[in-house]
């Protein structure tokens, strides 16, 4: 018996993974949250926030990194098409609900609940998109949808409860 093993075939699913939907979101991260105003900034934006919901948020975070990293990235069926619309339709929406709080930090929408939390709740879309896209795992083991909607729920609560509780300090009339 003769065995052949290709690290082209082995590596091909975790290299064209969903987590290439990842790449331009976390980009944008990096390069810009410096440009984000003071309160994004780490030492304000964790301060007084629940090691709970910072946990929670972490915990499910990381979660959505490991699962787009063996969901495969293919667009065969009608639903993955979808899937990558939404998905590039959310992330321009992302990307959009950035420029006001770093080109007008003291707009009315900046300054509002939904302004300011806008890139807390954006990657609904962008996450429904990645979760319409995926449809198996690397490996060999079922796949269903709610493996990953619901780390991305879970994420989604965590991280705009983190969102709004430092929204609503910044609120609270200073000493």
């Amino acid at each position: 018996m003769t065995y052949s093993f290709s690290m082209k075939n082995t590596l091909r699913p975790y290299l064209l993974s969903c987590f290439l939907l990842m790449l331009p979101l976390l980009a944008w991260n990096l390069l810009l949250t410096p440009y984000l105003p003071a309160a994004y900034r780490p030492e304000t934006f964790t301060r007084s926030i629940p090691a709970f919901i910072l946990l929670g948020e972490n915990i499910s975070r990381i979660l959505l990194f490991i699962l787009t990293a063996v969901m495969p990235i293919r667009i065969n069926t009608g639903v993955q098409k979808t899937g990558i619309f939404v998905y590039a339709s959310g992330m321009l929406l992302y990307f959009l609900s950035w420029l006001p709080l770093i080109l007008a930090p003291q707009s009315t929408w900046s300054l509002s609940l939904p302004g300011f939390s806008a890139p807390a709740w954006t990657p609904l879309l962008w996450l429904t998109g990645i979760c319409l896209t995926g449809n198996s795992f690397a490996f060999n083991l079922p796949y269903r949808r709610w493996y990953f909607a619901v780390p991305a729920l879970l994420f989604l609560v965590f991280h705009n409860v983190h969102t709004a509780m430092v929204y609503f300090q910044l609120q609270e009339p200073g000493p």
